[in-house]
């Protein structure tokens, strides 16, 4: 009776031992920092900044339009700065 017992529990202890070896590979993907290499674009001089204090009307609204564009432009450099720091390398 006791070696039965002692069969028993060693097939019981093969079979947990056999069920923690075919564990499923799993794979992980960690993001890991790396360092930016793009250059922030340089900030243009802007028209209204040049401006002497008390100027028209018609020349500030002049310098007002020119700076709008401008600014777009720096602004679609810093966009593309940034992207280039966030997107994802494969």
């Amino acid at each position: 009776m006791k070696r039965f017992a002692l069969l028993g529990g060693v097939a019981a202890l093969a079979g947990l031992l056999a069920a923690c070896g075919v564990a499923p590979v799993q794979t992980v993907k960690v993001p890991i920092p790396v360092p930016c290499d793009a250059a922030e674009p340089a900030r243009p001089a802007m028209p209204t900044e040049a401006l002497s204090p008390g100027v028209d009307l018609d020349r500030f609204a002049a310098a007002a339009m020119a700076e709008i564009e401008l600014r777009e432009g720096y602004e679609g450099e810093l966009r593309a700065a940034a992207r280039a720091c966030t997107s994802p390398t494969n």
